[in-house]
């Protein structure tokens, strides 16, 4: 694909990114693609497909207690558990507010691995990463952001999440597409108050939020996350594509101004 060309005059050290159809089947490759970069905040969707392999093998339910009082595990995979952004510290009533949160995704980590009866991350790659073949992929830190990742191995879940194996269908199309506890507002992280800020499980829902990461020809529809070290994964369901960057620059203005026109060159370049 030439608009991955594009990525050559970011003001970045280093990058690689990959494109993947919704058959699994990789449109366009940029850079090392077995490079290992932090992927910051793209952590959560790893961390949201373990949970959610959790809860289909019966190990807790979405709805069970987690984090604050009448918090649940829906509430911290769609950050409404009140928790405050990276301190364990409760800021609002569960369900009220989208209160974006590092620390919710840390219950959720010690959720699960009491649940399981291991370390999180011994979970995670047993069972999202090893099946996935994702073996450059690790989570030597907080399951909120803490993972390191190549180009490669996102392209292997990007295709889980087009086409899941790990997971039924209808839980992967829920957590992306369904949005959780609909009508809240809150604060995107580097784009400021977003009314309503919309959110499916563990995966940020584009609907109609502007400014956005994506692009302007982006679907509603449109998934996904980005990370502060220069790092995004999104899916257009519309488009039938995924698209992964991984960068060694943190999130900053660069971004705001490279990342909508790289996805906009890279969606209409496949129309």
């Amino acid at each position: 694909m030439e608009s991955l060309g594009m990525i050559a005059q970011w003001p970045v050290p280093n990058a690689a990114a990959v494109v993947v159809r919704r058959d699994g089947t990789v449109a366009g490759a940029y850079g090392p693609q077995d490079r290992p970069f932090p992927l910051a905040s793209v952590t959560k969707p790893l961390t949201a497909y373990a949970v959610l392999v959790g809860y289909e093998e019966g190990a807790f339910e979405l709805d069970d207690p987690a984090g604050p009082d009448g918090s649940t595990v829906r509430h911290l995979l769609a950050h409404t558990s009140g928790l405050a952004f990276d301190e364990h510290r409760v800021m609002a009533a569960p369900g009220t507010r989208r209160i974006y949160s590092n620390a919710g995704f840390e219950v959720l980590g010690e959720t699960v691995a009491k649940a399981a009866g291991m370390p999180f991350a011994s979970y995670l790659d047993e069972a999202v990463l090893r099946p996935l073949g994702m073996t450059a992929t690790t989570l030597p830190g907080s399951p909120g952001a803490g993972a390191v990742s190549t180009a490669a191995d996102l392209a292997r879940f990007a295709a889980e999440v087009q086409a899941p194996r790990l997971l039924h269908p209808t839980t992967v199309a829920a957590a992306t597409g369904e949005v959780a506890f609909p009508g809240l507002r809150g604060v995107l992280p580097g784009y400021g108050m977003q009314s309503p800020n919309d959110w499916g499980l563990g995966f940020e829902i584009r609907a109609t939020k502007s400014p956005h990461w994506t692009g302007a020809l982006s679907s509603p529809a449109t998934f996904g996350h980005f990370g502060q070290s220069g790092t995004f994964l999104w899916f257009d369901p519309a488009a039938g594509l995924a698209c992964a960057a991984l960068t060694d620059r943190d999130f900053g203005p660069w971004a705001i101004d490279a990342w909508p026109r790289f996805t906009d060159a890279v969606l209409a370049g496949n129309a």
